[in-house]
């Protein structure tokens, strides 16, 4: 381990900034609390239309892209094919992106928008429809358009120019060898940085959420003892999974995470308001897709801003800092595949099924409420969002059942999405090396439980929480750039192609778009 620490300056100094940080929230949580806090505030008073901007602009390139010439250039030579069925593929991709957090909030945000939403009355109708479809635009195109876009510069650069899996390897274009200098190592250092806040934050909530389930299902204590053996566990599960492989572990898991949420989605969907399920996705479709401009440029510029903060602006702040690791784990499992089956499948095929999750489980919640009057679930809901998934399956016949389906499927999002960090971690701290030695491995698997434990330890959760968010203001920046490092890329490599006289067609017809 020694020789690692001196060999690689990167996952040093990126070990050294997490100690630092986990310090200082510990002895002095009130204080960096306060400061991150702050930050995080000015960042989204002031460069809230930058994020709103950005967002869009990254789901209107990957839109652009799809339908471009480019869209048959393969991520890798000629003769290479994808080494998972789509299937897994896309379980993969659901499972790493944000499996977990459809599992959390499929039940309560609708209902917290319901209650309070951005304008209008709360608690009627019309709160009802565009609770669903601000719930279905926070986890719809956009997140997946930012995820759409890092996977596919990491995709591109490393199997069609043979450079490292490493963000830096994105600004080739315009760096040159400078990758592999001050500049491409503070990229990467940001990058892990991020990562780690992010993951461990997720890996603290995921654990108070299956210690919220344990203590309502069977009455365990909900105490930080429990959370840290909790933790414990699911550590040796995502290290040992980490360890043996995406093959065997990370597509195994993946595969059993869409079985499961496969499972549950049509149990309640047999044993709830079915028509009113099915209503609700079609409707919501269609306020989503009238909406979207609208709805992503959303800003006060006179007026109280705090709904847009605390939801939009937080959701896209949460998934560009997420964007690190969930892109160089897209890249890692698409190689073989054309651009367009690339963004045919990273951007559409998963915000549709987040659509029909939101639709089964928010319509179902929603309809609970706003139909049949049951508000004690809003209150559930607001009192501990950790249980609010358990007391709405309490409404139904099988409720235990899909209870137990839904403390399982947490808990393999959990130990997917924790994998997964775990493997894109190595690969950064390794000089890009998609395949990363086992001692790596272990050692951001044990340091993100650790991180984990001290902070819930310290009550510091919601600092790092804070942190993460801010991270991604720098990191907005760098993806900004990545899009014309990108097209720069796709140009060049397209230009290799064999010419042909589609090719000519495509290309006069391309250059009005791109």
């Amino acid at each position: 381990m020694k020789n690692v620490f001196s060999r690689n300056i990167v996952f040093s100094i990126s070990l050294v900034i997490t100690s630092v940080f986990v310090i200082l929230g510990v002895f002095f949580n009130t204080s960096l609390g306060k400061v991150t806090t702050t930050f995080l505030s000015a960042v989204t008073e002031y460069f809230g239309w930058f994020y709103l901007t950005v967002t869009l602009g990254f789901l209107f390139f990957a839109v652009i892209l799809l339908f471009s010439k480019f869209g048959k250039i393969r991520l890798g030579t000629d003769t290479d094919k994808p080494a998972y069925s789509t299937l897994s593929w896309i379980a993969m991709l659901f499972s790493a992106g944000m499996g977990i957090g459809l599992v959390f909030w499929g039940v309560a945000e609708p209902l917290f928008h319901y209650v309070d939403p951005l304008s209008g009355k709360g608690k009627t109708a019309e709160a009802a429809n565009y609770a669903i479809a601000y719930t279905f635009f926070h986890w719809g195109l956009h997140p997946w358009g930012i995820y759409t876009i890092i996977g596919l510069s990491l995709a591109f650069f490393q199997y069609n120019k043979n450079l490292p899996g490493l963000i830096s390897s994105t600004f080739y274009p315009i760096l040159g060898k400078g990758i592999y200098g001050p500049v491409g190592k503070t990229i990467d250092i940001l990058a892990i940085v991020a990562t780690v806040f992010g993951i461990a934050t997720s890996l603290g909530l995921g654990t108070m959420q299956i210690s919220g389930g344990l203590s309502y299902l069977f009455g365990l204590p909900n105490t930080i003892n429990m959370q840290i053996l909790i933790i414990i566990v699911v550590t040796f599960l995502f290290v040992g999974s980490a360890l043996i492989g995406i093959d065997r572990g990370m597509k195994v898991l993946s595969n059993i995470n869409i079985l499961l949420a496969l499972c549950i989605m049509l149990l309640l969907i047999l044993v709830g308001p079915t028509a009113q399920i099915f209503k609700v996705f079609t409707s919501t479709v269609g306020l989503y897709l009238d909406n979207l401009i609208p709805m992503s440029l959303k800003i006060k510029a006179f007026g109280d801003n705090s709904w847009i903060s605390n939801w939009t602006l937080f959701y896209w702040a949460w998934w560009i800092a997420w964007a690190p690791f969930v892109g160089s784990f897209i890249a890692k499992v698409s190689k073989g595949r054309t651009i367009r089956e690339f963004v045919l499948g990273v951007l559409f095929i998963p915000t549709l099924g987040t659509f029909l999750w939101f639709s089964t489980f928010g319509g179902s919640s929603l309809h609970l409420v706003q139909n049949l009057g049951k508000t004690a679930l809003v209150n559930a809901a607001k009192a501990d969002v950790t249980e609010a998934l358990f007391v709405f399956f309490d409404y139904f016949s099988i409720g235990p059942v899909l209870s137990i389906i839904a403390l399982i499927l947490v808990v393999t999002f959990f130990v997917t999405s924790a994998d997964s960090s775990t493997l894109v971690l190595s690969i950064f701290s390794s000089k890009g090396n998609l395949n990363p030695s086992k001692k790596i491995k272990f050692s951001w698997g044990i340091i993100l439980a650790l991180v984990a434990m001290v902070l819930l330890l310290s009550g510091s959760l919601d600092t790092l929480r804070a942190a993460s968010i801010a991270a991604a203001f720098p990191f907005a920046i760098i993806m900004t750039i990545m899009c014309y490092t990108l097209l720069k890329g796709l140009r060049k490599e397209y230009s290799k192609l064999p010419k042909s006289p589609m090719n000519d067609v495509e290309e006069k017809t391309d250059q009005k778009v791109v």
